[in-house]
């Protein structure tokens, strides 16, 4: 009896040996580029997330995850080769990124060609998971119209005349187009697009102050910008609140950027993350494993990493380490998972992770060389009525 139970343990062992897998996921993001600090954040909070979400063993069901890197370099034509070379070459079972907005629109198709799921994180532009979005497309970062509406509600008032700043691509335009669209009682009275690579913003900003200076009431000039030099330290350099009456808001951003923050206390707006607003246990172990790790906080698209790596872990959890899209897809439309943000919910009519924004005030506090956004409400899901975008419904 006992050798016919070794013998049977012996033939389990074999076939869920043979059955065990490697789950190959790609990583294709802008790892050197003008995005190349926010990238960086992206792996590392995947990398994190999968620890955290696997508990450390990085397996699902027996089956190990093995991340394969791709440098899109943040160009649109090598982003979409790099995918094509993850999906035929290295046989990856899933993607993750890109980080660029313009890189993403470029990699949509590949996706579909191979029907094989794309899970963008960070890209924001709305056209992702709006009119160039296919079904193999989900996403667990914000988009334009999240951080569009949440930044509304700090500024969306009567009487209040709005300029707008932003970066001549397609994060910049989609993400004033839905600010525009999201803004019910304030007036947009100008909008400025620089070249991404903009240092020099006197010219600019001149646009904005002459736009606004003999407008009645509150004046406001709104920012959308990532990566690049950050415009900031040149709009407090003209002093435009003291001058002008003219204020500054923004959403939030990575910490070297929020340095020039300080610059605006008392700035509104709403940020996707700060390491120091939610409370879960995500969060939590998030925190304290980047300072043990790299002796600093982790930063907004370190959260970022972590939400689609514990997306991708939840997913293969329920479909016991089935990779085959179409179940991939059917778990996931509609499905919540846990994040540093809380929970997120991936909308079944295109994708995209409905989540909490947080709508901040900035206090100068001299023990951070940043802004400190402090939190004035969280802006839950069901505060956010976010358009559904899509042509395909």
């Amino acid at each position: 009896m006992r050798q016919h139970l070794i013998a049977a343990a012996a033939a389990f062992c074999c076939i869920a040996a043979a059955e065990a897998k490697d789950i190959k996921i790609a990583h294709v993001y802008d790892k050197t580029g003008p995005l190349e600090a926010y990238a960086k954040q992206t792996q590392i909070g995947l990398m994190l997330g999968l620890d955290y979400a696997t508990g450390g063993t990085m397996t699902v069901n027996g089956n190990k995850i093995v991340v394969i890197e791709k440098d899109s370099q943040g160009k649109p034509d090598v982003g979409k080769a790099q995918l094509a070379s993850a999906f035929a070459d290295d046989k990856a079972d899933m993607a993750v990124g890109p980080t660029s907005s313009g890189v993403a629109l470029a990699m949509l198709p590949v996706a579909e060609e191979y029907k094989k799921i794309l899970l963008v994180e960070p890209a924001v532009a709305d056209a992702i998971t709006g009119e160039k979005w296919n079904r193999y497309i989900f996403r667990t970062g914000r988009n334009s119209s999240q951080d569009a509406i949440s930044n509304a509600v700090a500024i969306d008032k009567d009487g209040v005349s709005v300029a707008t700043l932003a970066q001549d691509y397609a994060f910049g335009r989609d993400g004033v187009k839905a600010f525009k669209d999201a803004l019910k009682h304030a007036k947009i009275v100008h909008e400025e697009y620089l070249p991404t690579n903009t240092t020099d913003f006197t010219a600019g900003i001149q646009h904005l102050v002459d736009a606004l200076k003999d407008k009645p009431g509150r004046k406001l000039i709104e920012v959308v910008w990532a990566g690049g030099t950050p415009p900031y330290n040149a709009l407090a350099a003209m002093e435009l609140q003291k001058r002008y009456g003219i204020e500054v808001s923004t959403g939030g951003n990575i910490l070297p950027a929020m340095a020039s923050y300080k610059n605006f206390p008392g700035m509104e707006g709403a940020t996707y993350y700060y390491f120091g607003i939610p409370k879960n246990p995500a969060n939590t172990w998030l925190v304290a494993e980047h300072y043990k790790r790299y002796k600093s906080p982790p930063d907004f698209f370190t959260a970022g990493g972590m939400a689609a790596a514990m997306a991708i872990v939840e997913t293969l959890k329920k479909t016991g380490g089935d990779t085959k899209t179409e179940t991939l897809i059917k778990t996931m439309e509609g499905m919540s998972f846990e994040t540093p943000k809380g929970k997120m919910v991936f909308r079944k009519e295109d994708h995209q992770a409905l989540q909490s924004m947080y709508h901040f005030k900035i206090k100068v506090d001299p023990a951070f060389p940043w802004g400190v956004p402090e939190l004035v409400r969280e802006l839950k899901i069901e505060d956010m009525n976010i358009p559904i975008k899509n042509k395909h419904q």
